[in-house]
């Protein structure tokens, strides 16, 4: 473990001295909290000035744009790759659901590949490995070529996304200075979002599809350039003794990919979920991610997902609520998004200024958490994020047939919708990474980084998967009354209320405190066993 500061090992000696923890409080009011306060609030040590800190939060922050911006572009630019690669319409689900699955599969071997060669190497190596398939995706010249660069370009975002929020959770102490450098990279999720969509739809509508790729390869290959003078040399590694947990690897990763599979093509299957191969599929990898339990609980020694992991108090609660809160969320772009355009007619590009709320509030609430995230307690704010859930997916399926003109409609529905929405997701991701970077230590940063992005992208395929089943179990049941897109759109808004309001719910029960500045958890640690050994 690190060594601390000469201001934190004071108040170690002061414990040393036999200090009970009862009084551990009354140390920290005094001349130590405000030297804790100080350093929540100061460069980190790693960084040595204001240029590099910058460059360092710029290239952590957009590689979460970049990931976002492969995602939610690719949607908008797809009708134009379908009609120039002739894919059926079958298929098409598969070129944009691809990187989802490869992504969620891989992100815990690559987050146990940052604590053995740090989290600098895996981060850049993901980011060149995304570089390279991305230009390939813009020589695509079939359907299987697509979805085979697809799939790559999956594997290098299960690279650098555990690894980037490692890198920032042990790169800041808890504080208002960590507070908002993870609101900003919450918010760059939306913009990455937005900018894709916007892109997407310049791209398909003016332009050839071709350039999506070259734009978001141009991105790649300005953080690449940026990471490399920026961020710190073997940050995160944890040394010779960390070893892969192959039987971990072997349970883990097939059975997440058949899963995840089965609830990405159930709703598009022949049959549905009746199809063979889509339970089939599913019933082996549920089988797999079982025995992976076991793997992970008794075989084993060095699992991905160690007990110690979900020891701090609300651990589990809180990922519930991420897989919950990030499903929401995929019901409500998936659905609004088809709504806007099939429902209400908009053009591509119509709908994509009609998204702006969606990165604006992420600004906004980037900027805000900054100074609220260690005033206000993370009770009351995830309390906030579902109240956010709820509203969000209530107020599309309310939409009237008809009697309001589309810029009524906009700023009665669409907008406060867009705004709810980025207020559940933003402030969500944000307290709840602050909370695992927070009362992890420095070894298992990383693994609680993946474990976070595996929950949010299970989240999303799974409660996808209920909703279009959902949707399609309720068609069939009124396929007499011939209902139209808007009462299946309806249909899965309405699942996606449901699920929005047991997330709040499960957001009442996570007591959590503020983000203030504090202790990091080896620091902690280390003070319990200077207790224990006097």
């Amino acid at each position: 473990m690190a060594q601390p500061t000469e201001a934190v090992a004071a108040i170690f000696d002061t414990a040393r001295s036999g200090t009970p923890e009862s009084e551990h409080s009354e140390i920290l009011a005094g001349g130590g909290k405000d030297e804790l306060e100080r350093l929540g609030r100061q460069r980190p040590p790693t960084l040595p000035n204001w240029l590099a800190e910058a460059g360092f939060v710029f290239t952590i922050v957009t590689s979460l744009c970049v990931s976002e911006y492969f995602i939610s572009g690719f949607n908008i630019v797809m009708p134009a790759i379908a009609e120039a690669l002739a894919i059926p319409e079958s298929q098409r689900t598969w070129p944009a659901g691809v990187i989802n699955l490869t992504t969620a599969a891989l992100l815990l071997p690559f987050s146990r590949l940052c604590s053995q060669h740090g989290g600098r190497y895996v981060f850049l190596g993901g980011h060149l490995w995304l570089l390279v398939w991305s230009i390939v995706c813009g020589f695509s010249r079939s359907p299987l070529m697509l979805i085979a660069c697809r799939a790559m370009q999956g594997i290098g975002s299960s690279a650098f996304l555990p690894a980037g929020l490692a890198l920032l959770g042990q790169t800041y102490r808890p504080g208002p200075r960590k507070n908002l450098v993870f609101g900003l990279y919450g918010a760059a999720a939306c913009v990455g979002f937005y900018i894709g969509i916007i892109i997407g739809a310049v791209t398909g509508q003016l332009a050839d599809w071709t350039v999506y790729f070259w734009v978001g390869a141009a991105f790649v290959f300005l953080l690449i350039v940026t990471g490399f003078f920026t961020i710190p040399r073997n940050l995160g590694n944890d040394g010779p003794d960390v070893r892969m947990d192959w039987w971990g690897v072997c349970t883990i990763v097939p059975g997440l990919v058949l899963v995840v599979y089965a609830l990405t093509d159930g709703g598009n299957a022949p049959d549905g979920w009746r199809t063979p191969y889509i339970y089939v599929t599913f019933i082996v990898g549920a089988l797999l991610l079982c025995a992976a339990v076991y793997v992970q609980g008794w075989v084993s020694t060095q699992p991905l997902l160690p007990a110690e992991l979900f020891r701090p108090k609300y651990m589990k609660r809180i990922s519930v609520f991420i897989f919950c809160g990030f499903g929401v969320f995929s019901i409500f772009l998936f659905y609004s998004s088809f709504y806007i355009e099939e429902v209400l007619h908009a053009t591509p590009i119509q709908a994509a200024v009609w998204f702006i709320p969606l990165a604006l509030g992420g600004f906004i609430l980037a900027i805000i958490g900054g100074f609220v995230l260690h005033m206000v307690s993370g009770h009351i704010l995830l309390i906030i994020s579902g109240l956010g859930y709820v509203v969000c997916t209530m107020l599309f399926p309310l939409i009237p047939v008809s009697g309001l003109s589309t810029t009524h409609i906009y700023w009665a529905y669409i907008f406060p919708s867009m705004a709810c929405g980025t207020i559940g997701i933003d402030i969500m991701y944000n307290v709840t990474n602050i909370f695992l970077t927070t009362a992890m230590p420095q070894r298992l940063q990383a693994t609680a980084a993946g474990l976070i992005t595996s929950l949010g992208y299970l989240g999303l395929a799974f409660w996808l998967g209920v909703a279009e089943l959902s949707v399609s179990t309720w068609a069939t049941l009124h396929e007499d009354e011939n209902p139209g897109l808007r009462e299946r759109y309806q249909v899965g808004f309405w699942t996606g209320l449901g699920l929005a309001a047991f997330t709040l719910c499960a957001a009442i029960t996570v007591r959590i405190g503020k983000a203030s500045a504090d202790m990091t958890a080896d620091e902690k640690d280390e003070l319990a066993r200077n207790e224990v050994a006097e």
